[in-house]
């Protein structure tokens, strides 16, 4: 494949967990392009929020080369980047790399001016301070990430798992982001509209929960899933398992199966030669019809030009833009 640079910009006081999200997913692997390098403003090691410091780091000069630039949350998001910094990420911003940011990472790319007039997130928790901070900027404090093409925002932590995993199903497709969330024991795919932060205490180690269900969903997708299904496998009334199924995952059953199904159809698509109809049967989207409207409404192509798109990207390494 053609490689595809991949830049993550460490500010001083970094959060330990945002930084090592990307550099986890975009590390070096046989079926992907992304080539990373780690780069900082900084000369010498740069401190992380929690006390170590991470030492050779590239240079800023990275950011003129990357075709993607990541940057993790950081403490002291209040004061802006120093000014080589925004100067940088306005110059590569300006020749079209594309920017994303992790958690308070936002707040560098405001600093820059790259979120002006946009809707951007970022943790529920510092979505106040963004705002006063940078008037011009629209904060949606309920959603996991949002792509404006060519910026990124997410929110805390998971969520730039999810942010990370997103741009990787939007690069490669679905097949390759589902093996890099198998190797991180993730969830393969959490849409960007749901919410942040779920009002519902963790339960406890032996109380009930859907995992399982959820789990036994994924594997029987190309059958009738109602409600009274899973609840009967869930040994719950299906009253009960909409409750639980939202606290646990911010979203209703229907809601979550949609989202399965369509990427299991996705990755059918790429990695098999099955007619749509078969594809649309197996993934339980019923019949080709439904699953080229899913397709429409949901990604903005037909299932065919997808699989051109995908395949071809397996073969040629160029980075699609579709989704």
């Amino acid at each position: 494949m053609a490689p595809h640079r991949v830049a993550v910009l460490v500010l001083p006081l970094v959060l330990p967990i945002d930084l090592g999200i990307p550099t986890q997913i975009f590390n070096t692997r046989p079926n992907t392009p992304y080539e990373l390098t780690v780069c900082s403003g900084a000369r010498g090691s740069i401190t992380t929020s929690t006390g170590f410091t991470v030492g050779d780091t590239a240079g800023l000069p990275a950011l003129a080369q990357a075709d993607t630039i990541i940057v993790p949350g950081y403490w002291g998001y209040q004061l802006p980047p120093a000014p080589e910094v925004t100067a940088a990420l306005k110059l590569a911003f300006s020749r079209g790399a594309r920017i994303a940011s992790i958690c308070t990472g936002a707040f560098a790319l405001a600093a820059a001016g790259l979120l002006n007039g946009r809707t951007v997130t970022t943790h529920w928790a510092s979505a106040d301070e963004l705002e006063k901070l940078y008037p011009q900027i629209r904060v949606d404090r309920s959603v996991l990430y949002i792509d404006d093409d060519p910026l990124l925002t997410s929110a805390g932590v998971t969520a730039g798992i999810d942010l990370c995993l997103y741009i990787v199903r939007k690069d490669l497709g679905a097949a390759v982001a589902n093996d890099i969330a198998r190797e991180l024991v993730a969830a393969p795919h959490r849409d960007g509209g749901q919410p942040q932060y779920i009002a519902q205490a963790l339960p406890e180690p032996t109380a009930h929960t859907l995992a399982d269900t959820r789990d036994w969903a994924l594997s029987h997708l190309d059958e009738v899933l109602t409600l009274e299904v899973l609840a009967r496998h869930a040994r719950v009334s299906a009253r009960t398992l909409v409750r639980m199924w939202r606290q646990e995952t911010g979203i209703t059953p229907h809601q979550w199966l949609l989202t399965a199904r369509i990427n299991h159809a996705r990755e059918l698509l790429e990695v098999s030669d099955l007619g749509i109809e078969q594809i649309a049967t197996q993934s339980g989207l019923g019949t080709s019809t439904n699953l080229r409207v899913r397709f429409r409404d949901t990604l903005g192509t037909t299932p065919s030009a997808y699989r051109r798109t995908f395949q071809q990207t397996t073969s040629a390494g160029h980075r699609p833009r579709q989704t």
